[in-house]
């Protein structure tokens, strides 16, 4: 048997993971079983139990038994973070088999047609019914029609005219 095949650190993560279980489990019975004014759980158990297996001084006992517990759970936590964060970090990311290789193409070199802007009316969405797709020669104004009769004669406004000297 080879011990190096042996993965040592997921084992000591699984088993620090039961003894982190079993500490949780102690403090909380530890936490219920308290005194406090009305005497918690401890009087479940019957009035003098608690004194009869710690002694009188049942609340001592029971303080630094919490703490105990307490520090040891801090500890466990902190050291499975380091383990689990340590055993990720080993984990190659890396994929065995290379990936298939992606081929880039050229653009295309655009000519000078498709460059080309297009217009307004192009650009616009149009309605089929409107009379704007199919366009419209604008009529030419016919010139206006001639009076043959002959105008009157304009008088022009001569200073002559105006003193009264023909």
């Amino acid at each position: 048997m080879n011990l190096a095949a042996i993965d040592w650190l997921s084992i000591s993560i699984n088993l620090l993971l039961v003894i982190f279980v079993i500490v949780c489990l102690l403090m909380i019975l530890l936490i219920l079983m308290q005194r406090p004014k009305q005497e918690g759980l401890g009087a479940a158990f019957g009035a003098g139990v608690t004194d009869q297996v710690f002694g009188a001084r049942t609340t001592n006992v029971l303080q630094r038994g919490t703490v105990y517990l307490a520090s040891l759970f801090f500890l466990i936590a902190l050291t499975l973070a380091v383990l689990i964060g340590h055993k990720n970090k080993k984990i190659d990311l890396k994929p065995t088999t290379p990936a298939a290789k992606v081929e880039t193409a050229e653009p295309a070199t655009p000519d000078a047609e498709s460059v080309k802007p297009k217009s307004l009316s192009e650009e616009l969405p149009g309605d089929d019914s409107t009379p704007a797709e199919t366009p419209v020669k604008p009529e030419t104004p016919s010139p206006a029609p001639v009076d043959p009769s002959p105008a009157p004669p304009v008088k022009a406004d001569t200073p002559e005219e105006k003193s009264g000297q023909p």
